[in-house]
């Protein structure tokens, strides 16, 4: 098994994910691309201690974007949208003690 800090980027903090998470218990993070979803999950729950019910994973595209005269894309991402037990929470920004 790889290190779970070879298979999770980073947590997507939006405002669509912090609902998803407040009401559904799911938590949104960008993960390498090629990954299982297996592996996703061992990943999350040696991170955070955790028990993973389910995975849904999707392959976003890159979007053109453009500054005045100069376009560009966005970077591809790969993201998974973890779903936790009931009764278990993950804290993203920390305790406020």
């Amino acid at each position: 098994m790889k290190d779970y800090r070879e298979v999770i980027i980073r947590p997507i903090i939006t405002e669509a994910t912090m609902k998803m998470m407040a009401e559904d218990n799911k938590v949104t993070f960008e993960v390498v691309k090629g990954v299982s979803k297996i592996e996703i999950a061992k990943a999350v729950e040696a991170a955070f201690n955790v028990e993973v019910v389910k995975i849904n994973t999707m392959n976003c595209k890159p979007k053109t974007k453009r500054v005045g005269r100069y376009v560009g894309k966005t970077s591809a991402v790969h993201k998974a949208i973890v779903k936790i037990k009931e009764g278990q929470t993950i804290e993203l920004f920390g305790s406020e003690e």
